[in-house]
């Protein structure tokens, strides 16, 4: 696994849900705030998006938005100010609601399922909007990944049920991924970009298990324990070694709430010698036992309301 993916993967639960919206004429909807992740496409057409407390953003054919940290927002024709906004109709009370005459703007908006109780740092840095707009050249895999999702939705071919669930997952990966390689904030990217540090991390998450030590991983990235530490450290936030005891906790958290395995068989995973050596750093960490840990989880990851 490589860092991306596993911050991704660390907090998914389930599959996404959507709604492909058709508007027409004036309209204004609201989507209320949303443990997880928001995000919508235009695929015909274009309207404004305002977040709670954001100035409005116009969204145009092709344009992506994501909303990492589940805002509340508003879609609508044209610009909005903030009372307007308060006064919006739910969206569920839009879609149940006479279709529109005629239907000039069209968005595929929907929502990931996040575990939002321990985000990777990766993904707690992500603004709480990220707005890629359509431009030719740019962002060709988001691109692809958007007319692929169109021509599902319009055909509703077999195996539908299976692809859209995956072509909305590839959609999340794509979002952050065009984020990343546009973005000048952040300290992830930039610890990404650095071929050293890119170098300890991918070590360390190909294999959480292994017995690292500052001098091994050093040799992984081809430089001295120094240069290693201080970029590390200066890049990531936090020495080498502590980054990885941490990530290793984040893993056990993660196999607890998503398998049956044993507290035996997750100690073994990711790097501990015993299940009481884990049991000893996980509730140091998250100021609960494993087991309630696993409890809490399992609330946490039923139906959505």
């Amino acid at each position: 696994m490589d860092v991306v993916s596993d911050a991704i993967s660390a907090v998914r639960l389930g599959s996404p849900s959507f709604s492909r919206v058709a508007m027409g004429g004036s309209w204004c909807v609201r989507l209320d705030p949303y443990v997880g992740a928001g995000f919508a496409v235009v695929m015909k057409g274009g309207c404004w998006l305002r977040p709670d407390g954001g100035a409005p953003i116009s969204l145009g054919v092709g344009d992506a938005v994501l909303l990492p940290h589940g805002a509340g927002h508003v879609l609508a024709d044209s610009p909005v100010d903030a009372a307007a906004a308060k006064k919006a109709a739910p969206l569920e009370h839009w879609l149940a609601g006479p279709a529109a005459e005629r239907e000039e703007t069209e968005i595929l908006c929907g929502k990931y399922r996040l575990d939002c109780s321990r985000l990777h740092p990766l993904m707690a840095e992500l603004p709480e909007v990220v707005h890629l707009p359509s431009r030719v050249g740019h962002h060709l895999e988001l691109r692809a990944a958007i007319d692929l999702l169109a021509g599902e939705l319009d055909e509703r071919r077999p195996g539908a049920c299976v692809a859209l669930p995956n072509l909305l997952d590839l959609l999340f990966v794509y979002l952050i991924r065009s984020w990343m390689s546009e973005t000048t904030r952040g300290a992830w990217p930039g610890a990404l970009g650095d071929p050293v540090t890119a170098a300890a991390l991918r070590a360390l998450h190909s294999d959480p298990a292994a017995p690292w030590s500052l001098d091994r991983l050093a040799a992984e990235a081809g430089v001295s324990r120094p240069t290693l530490a201080r970029r590390f450290t200066t890049l990531v936030g936090r020495p080498p070694m502590a980054y990885l005891t941490w990530w290793r906790l984040m893993r056990a958290a993660t196999l607890l709430r998503d398998t049956p395995e044993t507290l035996a068989a997750i100690a073994g995973r990711v790097g501990y010698g015993s299940p009481y050596a884990l049991s000893h750093a996980f509730e140091r960490e998250f100021g609960t036992t494993p087991g309630r840990y696993r409890a809490q989880a399992a609330d946490r990851s039923g139906p959505p309301a």
